[in-house]
């Protein structure tokens, strides 16, 4: 694959004269863009039962106030992806990071749900256009050498970001900063948004696929419709309990991304502009990450919320006391990404693979500690462990952008980076709607006690079984990064 830049001249030119510096800039400015998606995805968690005692929100408004930014979010990356391809990444994570800004004031300031719900849809609609730059901006920014290290911290950060996001959001609700009560949860994004738009007006540097013509939006509709009809299902068919309309959209969703793909290659014919290259998934290193990434995804979505069940309603802790075991496994992840970052280049594969081994063995340990102590363990031994499971997830979650997306050709990195990250968003959505079959088989959102322990641990073993999953798909990964 041709590794030619197709950044364009009109850098700016503090980025020609310390490409050090403007690189680092350029670095906290997109990064800075993926903490605050990775922590909107999942800060209202916590912030969910104020919402409702201050606006008056039903169940199913609180629902698709979570619901509307996933689901926008995950049908728009795609598209996102292929208009930074088409129309410049760096003018397309500004538009972004600019509406999703907006879109957090109109989240703060929302009087009623439906207002919150809509603002939620566009704050979605914004992220989707502005993360798949990240990665793309990274790939064209950084040489072969050094993006081994940046796209280890955007692993670091997405990763984080879904871990911290509850504890933050149980935090800034509880303050009541300026009695404003939930509302600083999305108000905070104000000044780093603003922030990272000065930044990124003044050091992005721009780049686009100079081979794409136009846009596919037949392809757009197509993509959005299927992605749709999955993922709605997963995230909200529990909830109803998978009635037959879950099976119904999910079969249809299916056909119609087969229509979608059939659509593309009679597209690449035509005029060689399709909305997805899939050309693509003919490098089995890329089809590989792509599949570990979704199965990474899938893991974090059923392990994450079916412990924090287990260390509230089956050990009795406090909200307080189970946000030690995030920072626990939030400080695990750091360690984990730092050392997964100095080691990949040398060692390539072999670093996330280690870490999926390691996090299977002390989740296997984890199990034996519940099986023996049960509801007798305090707040210590129930989070020590995430410090282990979660160094071994850093050193999965940093190095895989890098192993998946270094060998992609700069041109297509828009295209590459969006479907790298609807992977993510499918794997989550798939996690979440597997707790229904994995945890909640014999217990119920409100069962108390020895049950809900055992349903933990049984569930443990599903997601030990996807870490060495992913283990076995690692192998088509790269020895190394590059050449030493």
């Amino acid at each position: 694959m041709s590794h030619d830049t197709d950044q364009t001249p009109t850098s700016s030119p503090p980025y020609a004269e310390a490409p050090g510096r403007a690189r680092a800039v350029t670095l906290a400015v997109v990064l800075t863009a993926e903490l605050m998606n990775a922590l909107d995805g999942s800060v209202v968690y916590t912030a969910l039962p104020a919402i409702a005692a201050d606006t008056g929100a039903t169940t199913a408004a609180l629902q698709w106030i979570d619901a509307a930014y996933v689901l926008t979010f995950a049908l728009g990356l795609i598209t996102g992806g292929r208009l930074g391809d088409l129309y410049g990444r760096r003018r397309i994570f500004l538009t972004g990071t600019t509406v999703f800004t907006l879109a957090s004031l109109l989240c703060g300031i929302a009087a009623s749900p439906e207002l919150l719900i809509a603002a939620r849809v566009l704050q979605g609609a914004a992220a989707a256009a502005m993360v798949p730059q990240v990665l793309a901006t990274l790939h064209v920014t950084f040489d072969e050498g050094s993006r081994a290290k940046a796209f280890g911290l955007y692993g670091t950060v997405m990763s984080l970001g879904s871990v911290i996001g509850p504890v933050l959001g149980g935090v800034l609700t509880q303050a009541d900063l300026f009695s404003l009560g939930w509302r600083p949860i999305f108000l905070i994004n104000l000044p780093i948004g603003i922030a990272a738009v000065i930044l990124g007006l003044r050091c992005l540097p721009e780049s686009h696929d100079r081979t794409a013509q136009r846009l596919d939006p037949l392809g757009m509709s197509l993509s959005a419709l299927g992605l749709l009809l999955i993922t709605l299902p997963l995230t909200m068919g529990g909830e109803h309990d998978w009635t037959i309309w879950t099976s119904a959209m999910m079969v249809a969703g299916l056909l119609v991304l087969t229509v979608f793909l059939v659509q593309q290659k009679a597209k690449m014919r035509k005029d060689g502009s399709p909305l997805v290259v899939l050309s693509l998934f003919t490098d089995r290193t890329f089809s590989a990450g792509l599949t570990a990434q979704l199965a990474f995804g899938l893991l974090s979505g059923v392990f994450f919320l079916s412990w924090v069940l287990f260390m509230q309603n089956g050990l009795g802790l406090t909200p307080g006391q189970a946000a030690v075991g995030f920072v626990a496994a939030s400080l695990g992840e750091m360690g984990g990404a730092w050392l997964a970052m100095s080691l990949v280049t040398r060692y390539g594969r072999a670093v996330p693979q280690a870490g999926a081994l390691l996090a299977a063995a002390t989740l296997a340990g984890y199990h034996h500690l519940i099986t023996t102590q049960g509801a007798d363990m305090g707040t210590v031994p129930a989070a020590t462990p995430m410090l282990a499971v979660g160094f071994g997830l850093g050193m999965i979650g940093a190095p895989l952008a890098d192993l998946t997306l270094g060998k992609i050709a700069h041109h297509h990195a828009g295209s590459a980076s969006g479907l790298f990250n609807t992977a993510t968003q499918l794997g989550i959505a798939l996690g979440t709607a597997l707790t229904t079959v994995v945890f909640f088989t014999y217990i119920s959102a409100d069962t108390r006690g020895p049950a809900v322990n055992t349903a933990f641990t049984d569930s443990l073993w599903y997601v030990i079984g996807t870490l060495l999953t992913m283990w076995a798909l690692m192998l088509l990964l790269p020895k190394q990064t590059h050449a030493n």
